[in-house]
């Protein structure tokens, strides 16, 4: 289904930032004042040196503010090596957000200065917090796309090209308890600014790029404007609900490989939607109509 998102055309625009509370400005913060905090997992410089030795490799990926962190540690990530440039201010909004993960955070977050900080990051967090996590292995996210029977439909992306978009897309994925989400196409959904758009949400599902031609077994479902009515369909657990690019539609591989072309209700007016918006409307469908997050 096309689905172009003018606002927002560049593949390699940054994701917005995830703010702790509404009304975070968008630039980033200045540099907090110096901690009061005398303890922290690891040495400072022992801390950069573990990062500068990681960071980069295709081993890890980066996790970029507080909300990413806290999300992989839910979902049982390995984090590597953590930093912020506040950990008493860390700490404090785990209390307030997220008291199940403050105590692996005291034990990882290492405090340092905001420019050693900011030197490790593309961009500065307003939450002043980054980590580095094992990413799952490619063996472990394929096993986990084949296995049968599905209890959840696997979101594809054919050919995004919008970073933010598809972080977006695995956020939602996440929230449903979607199997999965893959992609085809050059763009990689472990890219730190998908990460980043998905808050960490990767760890809470499968994410993996694939060619048509690999995509788990399951009927397609593919979302265009020329199919069926979705709310007409019952859309089954092993199902896999393509979307296509947001400017370009679904590619000509995929609609071959499609069973079913569904459409979204949508006013004569209006040309499209977005493409989260779109995925989080089929996947409401899917729950409303028999399947449901755990």
């Amino acid at each position: 289904m096309t689905v172009p998102d003018p606002d927002r055309p560049a593949l390699d625009r940054p994701a917005p930032a995830l703010h702790p509370t509404a009304g975070s400005p968008a630039s980033p913060p200045p540099p907090p004042a110096p901690s009061s905090s005398s303890s922290s997992s690891s040495s400072s410089p022992d801390a950069l040196g573990v990062w500068r030795r990681q960071a980069g490799t295709e081993e890890v990926v980066l996790l970029d503010g507080f909300h990413a962190v806290k999300h992989a540690l839910r979902f049982g990530a390995e984090i590597r090596v953590a930093v912020t440039a506040d950990r008493d201010a860390a700490l404090a909004l785990a209390g307030e957000l997220a008291p199940d993960v403050r105590e692996p955070l005291k034990v990882l977050l290492a405090e340092v200065s905001y420019e050693a900080y900011a030197s490790v990051v593309p961009r500065p967090h307003p939450t002043a917090v980054a980590a580095l996590a094992v990413r799952p292995s490619r063996a472990g996210r394929l096993e986990a796309l084949a296995r049968t029977p599905r209890t959840a439909p696997v979101v594809v992306l054919d050919q995004p090209r919008n970073l933010g978009n598809a972080g977006a897309v695995i956020r939602l994925a996440a929230g449903f308890g979607a199997t999965g989400v893959v992609t085809t196409g050059t763009l990689d959904p472990w890219h730190p600014t998908v990460v980043r758009g998905g808050a960490g949400l990767h760890f809470a599902t499968t994410v993996e790029r694939l060619a048509v031609a690999e995509l788990p077994a399951g009927p397609v479902f593919a979302l265009d404007p020329e199919g069926q009515d979705i709310r007409g369909i019952k859309l089954p657990d092993d199902a896999l609900l393509a979307f296509g690019s947001e400017r370009s539609g679904l590619s000509p591989e995929l609609r071959e490989r499609a069973d079913h072309l569904v459409a979204l209700p949508m006013r004569p007016q209006v040309s499209s939607y977005n493409l989260a918006t779109s995925v989080a409307m089929a996947l409401y469908h899917w729950s409303a109509t028999g399947g449901a997050p755990a």
